[in-house]
């Protein structure tokens, strides 16, 4: 799960950077992802520096991952907006909040069937 920890945290941290950049340097807060990308490309490295607090490290990325899920849920209204013709006051950083948001929901659910998946398998050699 670090690596792919730190895949999101590539993306997240591309996507934070591209918008920034894209917005014409105006908003820091496009660089949002990026913060959140570093933090989870944190995690990524305590984990492998760490192994026996590994288990933690990917529970911390758990929960950004989440606040990241939460924090972007506001992009749909303006995203239903924006794909039936409407207008946006920004629709790039409604673009962004929406990969972020699809980033940051897929790496929960990627994460959410590990724990899953590492459960079962503790679970079948006896070990709880």
């Amino acid at each position: 799960m670090p690596m792919v920890t730190l895949i999101f945290a590539v993306l997240l941290f591309l996507l934070g950077v591209a918008g920034y950049i894209v917005t014409g340097q105006q908003h820091v807060t496009a660089l949002i992802p990026a913060a959140l990308g570093v933090l989870l490309g944190l995690c990524a490295a305590w984990a492998w520096a760490m192994p026996s607090w590994r288990k933690h490290a990917m529970h911390v990325a758990m929960v950004l991952a989440l606040l990241g899920v939460l924090g972007t849920l506001r992009a749909i209204g303006p995203l239903v907006t924006l794909l039936t013709g409407g207008q946006v006051e920004r629709p790039a950083a409604v673009i962004a909040q929406v990969i972020m948001l699809a980033l940051a929901a897929a790496y929960l659910a990627l994460g959410i069937k590990s724990f899953i998946d590492a459960r079962r398998a503790r679970s079948a050699t006896g070990s709880a």
